[in-house]
């Protein structure tokens, strides 16, 4: 009976996730338009869009290849296991023992690649340009990201979210700068990878700006609803991830009863509308940076990871 259970739950959680990622963005979105003093469409208007978007016929260039049309669903597919594998009202759960740091970086990893190699695949020169760019901005990113794992490692002795989220809602973790930095730079990596202001703008389509759009510019209908569904669900990922390792409480523990999943359910919502309401407040104050001060912008966010790791060294040695 537990690990049917669990299994419930750990469906639940995945299918949460796949459900909430759309209504997430919808709330951002109307959050920037009532900051600057506009009506905003619907916080369901993504659902609107993805489902206009599966209705609507596939147009594909004459020298697609199959690479082309196969990468929307591994994209969607690596994105969706990776922001499963996060615990978001519930840790330890049936497949908890796969909710890795480092299996979550590599699925992210592995999904740009392929957006990478499809936006080049057709040859047209804002695909070109968007995939050198994000290649570009994966640089920097990818090993900032690394970094902040082995800082959590170091802190919490596993690279295991059920276990870091144990450690980090614990006493004994006390108030570290260390893991200040990595909170610091790791909110920076994920404006970076989910293409926000200020690193790009998602809602424009300039050629001296966009990044993640001028990849999938030749991609319509249901290839193009897999993109975007998998970007809505990289930006709760996200935030999953910091709510998790860094604002750990009301997390439900293994075995738990009904009352702690509700209660730890409202406070994985409560958490979302918070950061929500923040990234739409930051967005707002902040103006697009020119696309060559990006590797400033995650150079800092890289010494920032590796400053919070060589204080956590420093501190053990001593």
């Amino acid at each position: 009976m537990a690990v049917i259970l669990d299994l419930a739950v750990q469906g639940a959680q995945m299918f949460s996730v796949l459900l909430l990622a759309p209504l997430l963005i919808g709330f951002v979105r109307k959050v920037k338009a009532r900051l600057v003093r506009r009506q905003g469409p619907s916080v369901i208007q993504p659902y609107r869009d993805l489902v206009r978007l599966m209705r609507k016929e596939v147009v594909l260039a004459d020298n697609a290849s199959w690479l082309f049309r196969v990468t929307p669903y591994l994209i969607f597919a690596a994105t969706w296991v990776a922001a499963a594998l996060v615990p978001t009202f519930a840790a330890g759960l049936q497949f908890s023992w796969a909710a890795d740091l480092i299996v979550i970086v590599a699925l992210l990893g592995s999904a740009r690649f392929f957006q990478a190699l499809a936006g080049m695949d057709i040859g047209t020169s804002f695909g070109g340009i968007g995939a050198s760019r994000e290649v570009m901005i994966a640089s920097l990113a990818e090993p900032a990201m690394l970094l902040i794992v082995f800082s959590l490692a170091l802190v919490a002795g596993a690279t295991q979210l059920s276990t870091v989220a144990a450690f980090m809602g614990s006493p004994q973790v006390g108030l570290r700068v260390s893991l200040g930095m990595s909170l610091i730079a790791l909110v920076m990596v994920a404006i970076a990878e989910n293409a926000r202001i200020p690193v790009d703008n998602p809602a424009t389509h300039l050629e001296l700006t966009m990044v993640h759009e001028a990849m999938i510019l030749e991609y319509s209908g249901r290839h193009l609803a897999m993109i975007e569904l998998a970007s809505f669900i990289k930006l709760l990922l996200y935030m999953s991830l910091i709510s998790c390792v860094f604002l750990p409480w009301g997390l439900a523990g293994a075995g738990t009863g009904p009352r702690s999943l509700a209660i730890g359910a409202a406070a994985y919502l409560g958490k979302l509308a918070v950061l929500a309401i923040l990234l739409a407040v930051f967005e707002t104050a902040v103006a697009k940076m020119r696309v060559f001060r990006v590797p400033d912008f995650l150079g800092a966010a890289l010494m920032l990871a590796l400053l919070g790791t060589l204080l956590l060294f420093v501190s053990r040695s001593l």
